[in-house]
């Protein structure tokens, strides 16, 4: 070690975030804008590749405008995503799940955005900066300062190659699925028994476009050993991702040419995938020219929070991408936290209650979106292949079953129904067959603006993963008029700017 590198020098802070992607610079902005001293360490220089590439219209109409960064996101003109369009289930004609008929959701902000993450990630780190939080890149994490009553900082090397020993009263880990600091939250990462699933993708030039309103919807298409995610990003080039069984790992590990051929394969294999490619070139140069694998990205962990320290976003827990779930989750977990220490160093909520909502609030949508999802792969008809046999919920065994409720919170979260398998299954199986129901009576895509679409809003399945979601739009549009529920018994209600928490008005 060189002299610099043995130089430590020490700073305080009110509030470290670690990680500048959507849930890390959503947490430091937040806070930031009630006064706090943040400083954000990233570890890459901005702009950089990330996958996840389809927003829900929570996020950009309710965590962008309480972030004052909508104007940026008109503005880079990304594609408009009217909602979802599927080729699965046992009908074979593809049908939509369309924003527009939610209740909350109709009229102008009954839409999302496909993003390039390498834009829509630098687009908040920036907001973050311009609303005082000091970002500082290429300045890797090593360790958390911590003791055995709370964390209380971290040490990062800038880029000069000097420690820096930085203090302060919350350390956010938001370094995403890789990271290496979550465990000092007191908890260990349990991966799902359910969604154990590969993903190979790269980029295409040139891809067809669905008809009409629906040409910037995500496209999900099943096929005999998994599924395919099809995103039109602009309008030449789609991000195309196959997502199959961790069973076939071998399939798609190889040399760079085995990949494509893999892939090229598996969309040869999906009839709607290929026809939509069928004049398209794959891209083979830049930042989207690598074919790249993620794996194992289905996972929770124990503890989201303790004294000192919290995680958001991939640090804290993924599902799965079939429905766009990853940026939700995290820039609503960094909402969470942020409402949570507000209310702390205001000094009007005491650190238990604030986090204990922090943690309820984000392991309830957690837990929502793994049943919708769970019900949602449930529900595909095909049953001959690996894939699909693997993905019935009602074939749980007690030892999968004990794994889920290990990752949804179990008694955590409150639910009886997640610390009884028989209960779970019984439960599932009745989302799953009331989505399958929902999808039939809705009709195919071609329907006139989902006319329908009150059947899929219908199905409770449905209605627990909007309930939240439509609260944060609501909120983005109505702003301090706003007036809320506790969301769970006893619990917390969002302050007056949306900013904190505040104990709810008695009777």
């Amino acid at each position: 070690m060189n002299t610099a590198q043995q130089a430590t020098l020490h700073e305080e802070f009110d509030v470290i975030v670690v990680g500048g992607g959507p849930g890390g610079s959503t947490a430091a902005t937040l806070v930031a804008k009630h006064g706090h001293r943040v400083l954000l360490l990233e570890k890459e220089t901005f702009p950089r590749y990330q996958i996840g590439e389809s927003l829900l219209p929570a996020t950009v109409h309710g965590i962008c405008r309480l972030l004052d960064v909508q104007e940026d996101m008109e503005k880079a003109g990304f594609m408009v995503k009217r909602g979802g369009s599927f080729r699965w289930g046992t009908n074979p004609v593809p049908w939509n799940f369309l924003f527009a008929l939610a209740p909350e959701l109709s009229g102008p902000t009954s839409y999302a955005y496909q993003v390039e993450r390498m834009k829509f990630d630098d687009i908040l780190l920036r907001n973050a900066a311009k609303h005082g939080v000091d970002v500082r890149e290429n300045s890797p994490v090593s360790e958390v300062v911590e003791d055995e009553e709370r964390v209380r900082g971290v040490r990062y090397t800038d880029p000069e190659g000097r420690v820096h020993e930085v203090a302060a009263r919350y350390v956010i880990d938001a370094s995403g699925n890789k990271t290496r600091i979550s465990r000092h939250a007191g908890g260990e990462r349990v991966y799902s028994e359910f969604f154990k699933n590969l993903a190979l993708f790269g980029y295409f030039e040139g891809g067809k476009r669905l008809p009409g309103a629906d040409r910037g919807n995500i496209l999900c298409a099943a096929f005999d050993e998994g599924w395919i995610w099809y995103i039109p990003l602009s309008e030449t080039l789609t991000s195309v991702g196959a997502v199959i069984s961790r069973n076939r790992a071998s399939d798609i590990q190889g040399t760079p040419e085995e990949q494509e051929k893999a892939l090229l394969g598996f969309i040869d294999r999906c009839d709607i995938v290929r026809d939509h490619l069928s004049e398209a070139t794959r891209v083979t140069e830049g930042t989207y020219g690598e074919l790249r694998v993620r794996k194992d990205y289905s996972y929770a962990n124990t503890r989201f929070w303790r004294p000192g320290m919290a995680l958001v976003g991939d640090a804290a827990c993924f599902i799965d991408p079939v429905f766009s779930t990853g940026v939700h989750l995290a820039t609503y977990a960094g909402l969470l936290a942020a409402r949570s220490i507000n209310s702390v160093l205001a000094d009007g909520i005491s650190e238990e209650r604030a986090f204990g909502e922090f943690e309820g609030r984000y392991r309830r949508e957690y837990g929502v979106f793994y049943e919708f999802l769970s019900a949602f792969y449930d529900m595909q008809g095909s049953e001959e292949n690996y894939f699909w046999k693997a993905k019935k919920v009602t074939a749980f065994d007690s030892s999968d079953l004990e794994a889920f409720v290990t990752l949804v919170g179990g008694v955590a979260s409150r639910e009886r129904a997640l610390t009884d398998s028989a209960a779970l299954a019984e439960r599932f199986a009745s989302s799953s067959k009331a989505l399958s129901d929902a999808v039939a009576a809705t009709g195919s895509m071609q329907t006139e603006s989902g006319e329908r679409m009150n059947h899929l809003f219908g199905a409770k399945v449905v209605g627990d993963v909007m309930q939240e979601m439509n609260e944060i739009q609501r909120r983005g549009v109505l702003g301090t008029a706003t007036k809320e529920s506790p969301l769970l018994p006893d619990g917390l209600v969002p302050g007056a700017d949306g900013l904190s928490w505040a104990e709810p008005a008695a009777g």
